[in-house]
């Protein structure tokens, strides 16, 4: 079994897969995050050098920040070849950041490889799995299967979403990963999901009764019901947004909003995830994901 330890240190969720000789790190976050990213390493007693491979489930902004600044620690960036034409697709939205720490990934020190060639690349490595094309949040994402049964997803659609996609590229995404019947799902911005025969996929902070199966815990906080037609709670969810694009992370957007932290951070991923998603759109899904 692979070790995997969860890297939580702004807005995306980030992953360490053990290996043979080291760690393969799963995204990045935003540009501007390597202390915070030091800080992670080093609660867990792990040191930067020892990561050697970072693969990246797609270019988006929030998930390769740091990427190229990893790599110049000692690390190699990992492209897929579906994925060469969007490498470069978030510089010129860290370009108009004024003072922005971000490098760009220096192409002439990755390594490009096929879906094909993920399986023998990852056992060479000590991992047993692959990398597989999954389009539907973006053309260039890509999830890791490990054949213990854990799947990395980046931003792709949250399962319990799963109904309002129906006959789209993300059912057929999400139909091609469930084939292999993952038994836990881990998200970009979404705590991991233990899948179950009960429902298709809850949360892993959720308790377990008797028979086993899995009970959704009370995930609103105090904000009340996020779908409500309150102007206060879309005021606010105006303000997460902007705090996002800053670039703050989530324990900061709470305090500077005074909203409930698990609602800042259903908000987030809600905006992270889905492409020109508004207000409405947001409140919309968090209702989905409560019911």
């Amino acid at each position: 079994m692979n070790n995997v330890r969860i890297l939580k240190y702004g807005t995306t969720n980030t992953y360490l897969i053990q290996g043979r000789d080291g760690f393969l790190l799963v995204d990045t976050g935003w540009a501007g995050k390597l202390p915070e990213f030091f800080r992670a390493l080093d609660e867990m007693h792990i040191v930067a050098q020892e990561i050697s491979y970072v693969l990246l489930t797609h270019f988006h902004p929030d998930h390769m920040g740091i990427a190229q600044d990893i790599a110049e620690i000692g690390a190699q960036v990992l492209i897929m070849d579906v994925q060469k034409e969007f490498v470069h697709s978030s510089d010129a939205i860290f370009a108009k950041e004024r003072g922005s720490s971000f490098k760009p990934i220096d192409e002439s020190r990755v390594r490009v490889l096929t879906c094909d060639e993920s399986r023998a690349f990852l056992r060479d490595f000590g991992i047993e799995g692959e990398i597989l094309h999954t389009p539907g949040h973006s053309d260039d994402s890509v999830s890791l299967w490990l054949d213990q049964g854990d799947l990395f997803v980046g931003d792709l659609n949250p399962l319990y979403e799963l109904e309002l996609h129906r006959g789209t590229q993300i059912d057929a995404t999400w139909e091609m990963l469930l084939a292999k019947k993952p038994k836990k799902v881990y998200y970009g911005h979404a705590n991991p999901a233990v899948l179950s025969t009960e429902e298709p996929a809850q949360s892993e902070d959720h308790d377990e009764n008797d028979d086993g199966a899995l009970i959704a815990g009370d995930h609103e906080g105090s904000t009340g019901n996020p779908a409500s037609s309150d102007p206060h709670l879309y005021s606010l969810v105006e303000k997460i947004m902007k705090y996002i694009d800053k670039g703050m992370d989530l324990k900061k957007i709470a305090k500077k909003t005074g909203a409930d932290p698990v609602f800042v951070e259903d908000v987030t991923r809600m905006y992270l995830t889905h492409t020109n998603v508004g207000v409405q759109g947001i409140l919309d899904r968090i209702e989905i994901k409560g019911r």
